[in-house]
Formats: structure tokens, C-alpha cells, sequence
């Protein structure tokens, strides 16, 4: 479905290890909002929903909503820190657009993500 590079494996595992939460690993999807109509979302998953697909990669469960798969299918995440900022950065191949920030994105039609 997609991909996690080592800087992000490692990064979502310490996320995962370090939570003062019980933590079944993280959620990725995309929702309405952002400068350029959609974002990404990632965070800790607590809870698994009915509907959620799941998938593991590098050892990490990840669950997914149905409706956003079309949108991250063939996706890589990585991680980048800086002396500034750290955060998960998004390289989609179904993207038309992005922002600046990274974090937002346009797709024309739902039927050229897939």
C-alpha cells in the first residue's frame, strides 16, 4: 500500500516505545483541510475501528480507513529532523499539488490516484 523508509520506521517505533499510552502502533489517513483541499493525518493508534484496514510494515501495525487508501496508495513516508523541527514527510505519487508545509495536498479526481 505504501511505503516507510528507515528514518521513519525508526522514528514511529520510538513514538510507539516511548508512549505513555497503550499503543496497538499508529494511524495514517488523509482528511479534508489544509491550504491545498486534503492532509495527512498520522498518529498513535489506540484503538482499532470496525473498518479499519491494517497492514504491517517493518514490524509496525498500521490502520487505515477504507476511504483514505486510494489517496496514500504507493506513498512513501520518511522522517526528517532538523536542529528546528522534526516531523513525517509525505512523497505521494498520487498527488497533483502540494503546499509549502508538506502536509496538504490536491488530487484532481480519485480516479487518477488509482
Amino acid at each position: 500500500m505504501f511505503k516507510l523508509t528507515e528514518a521513519a520506521s525508526k522514528a514511529a517505533k520510538r513514538f510507539i516505545r516511548f508512549s505513555e499510552e497503550p499503543v496497538l502502533g499508529l494511524r495514517i489517513g488523509v482528511g479534508g483541510g489544509g491550504c491545498s483541499g486534503f492532509k495527512y493525518e498520522i498518529e498513535l493508534c489506540s484503538k482499532e475501528e470496525p473498518e479499519d484496514e491494517i497492514i504491517t510494515v517493518d514490524g509496525i501495525k498500521i490502520y487505515t480507513d477504507p476511504a483514505s487508501i486510494p489517496y496514500i496508495k504507493g506513498m512513501t513516508i520518511d522522517f526528517k529532523e532538523t536542529m528546528l523541527e522534526s516531523n513525517f514527510v509525505f512523497d505521494n505519487p498520487n498527488a497533483s499539488s502540494s503546499c509549502g508545509c508538506g502536509s496538504s495536498f490536491e488530487i484532481h479526481t480519485i480516479s487518477e490516484a488509482n
